[in-house]
């Protein structure tokens, strides 16, 4: 059996190490002319932390992360909605990391490089085309000037490939461009005074308007750390046209962020002071795609945000992709014929990443701050009068049990390398 992985980033790097375990050979192409650590803060739920740490990944996530151990939602006048402990604290037998994306995806490439060894992974080659018969799938790659560079044969190709898929693009040409809600979201770090607990989560503001904070790695001493922010603010209608092409290394501009810092009031740490302190910082269009009818023709599957790009809600992209490998792998480890494997894979995973994606467009568990605000828009003296410890519990745990992460469904063996 061998794979054909197309795509470098979180998904695709996973793959390689699921597949590494279970005595599956692959090759992974990525269209980049080096794998980049790009991106700023992500959360790492412990559904996927479980499936890292079966694969031997745990203390080196533990020196490039932060262990998250709280969470509070606010409204945007700063009055607590909700507070939970993450993590460990929450009943998990792993935790729940807080890290530079660059620094996860980097973790996991050089445990690829060290497993498969660096030949594995070829850069700098873009997918120009498939084709599939009775006994394999023929992969034709290309530069970015157009001359091919690599062809490859497998028993199954994974397009890991991203927003802007080029897998899904030839299962799909029809489909067109990702679709915008309106949103706009900046992100940025800095070295910054701990607060709270100094491993805390502060999400403030709905889904309109909102601001996260949030460590992810040590500071310079030990009463900083290195600090995420992020401010998501609705600037246009559902549906339109994204005014830039979504880039994880698209600098943003000071003069069109401030204003809407100015929305938010959030205790325990100085937002504005710390983005104001922040000399770059990035934007990117919140975009996602209808959930597909299926993701499987032949030999060809999808996987991560090729086949199910949701909006940063909830924690829950790449940590989804991070489930995706395991599935797939464990399909291809165990099924009879790689096109049942697949199948199979597809049937376990559509259906519930379809239910998150939708999820994520109404708010996710975030959205108990928005039912909130609904009722008490101008802020609230008793939570209970307004929402009650049970109905913002149901909104909160509901999306828990969607996306996996509800402690009593954590119940697969991890698989060691």
């Amino acid at each position: 059996m061998k794979a054909i992985i197309v795509g470098g980033g979180i998904g695709g790097l996973t793959t390689a190490l699921m597949l590494r375990a279970r005595g599956i050979d692959c090759e992974l192409f990525e269209q980049s002319d080096t794998i980049r650590e790009l991106g700023v803060g992500i959360n790492t739920l412990p559904h996927a932390i479980r499936e890292l740490a079966g694969l031997g990944l745990l203390d080196r996530l533990d020196a490039a992360a932060i262990r998250t151990d709280e969470l509070y939602y606010l409204n945007r006048h700063g009055q607590e909605v909700w507070r939970e402990p993450r993590g460990l604290g929450a009943g998990h037998d792993v935790p729940q990391f807080s890290v530079h994306r660059g620094r996860l995806q980097g973790v996991i490439h050089r445990a690829v490089e060290e497993r498969l060894g660096a030949g594995a992974i070829h850069t700098g080659c873009r997918l120009g085309a498939f084709a599939q018969h009775e006994g394999a799938v023929i992969a034709h790659f290309f530069d970015r000037t157009g001359a091919h560079v690599k062809t490859a044969q497998g028993d199954v190709l994974v397009g890991a490939d991203g927003i802007h898929s080029r897998v899904r693009e030839m299962l799909f040409p029809d489909e067109g461009p990702p679709c915008w809600n309106g949103l706009m979201l900046w992100r940025g770090a800095r070295d910054w005074p701990a607060f709270l607990t100094g491993n805390s989560m502060i999400v403030a503001g709905g889904l309109h308007a909102k601001v996260v904070v949030y460590p992810i790695a040590e500071g310079s001493s030990p009463a900083s750390r290195l600090t995420n922010w992020a401010v998501l603010v609705k600037v246009g209608e559902n549906n339109a046209t994204p005014p830039r092409r979504e880039d994880w290394s698209r600098l943003g501009k000071r003069e069109e962020l401030m204003p809407h810092v100015d929305r938010f009031k959030v205790p325990y740490v100085d937002v504005r002071g710390l983005i104001a302190a922040t000399p770059e910082f990035y934007e990117y269009p919140c975009c996602d795609r209808d959930p597909l009818p299926y993701w499987t023709w032949g030999r060809v599957t999808l996987l991560g945000d090729a086949a199910h790009p949701m909006y940063p809600v909830g924690s829950n992209g790449a940590s989804q992709a991070i489930l995706d490998a395991r599935a797939l792998a464990d399909s291809l480890a165990h099924a009879e014929h790689p096109r049942q494997a697949l199948l199979a894979y597809e049937q376990k995973r559509l259906p519930m990443t379809a239910d998150i994606v939708r999820s994520n467009r109404r708010g996710g568990p975030e959205g108990v701050i928005d039912a909130v605000e609904q009722l008490a828009p101008d802020g609230f003296t008793d939570i209970e009068k307004v929402l009650s410890h049970a109905q913002r519990e149901a909104i909160v745990r509901g999306y828990a049990s969607k996306a996996g992460f509800a402690a009593p469904m954590l119940g697969l063996a991890a698989v060691r390398a």
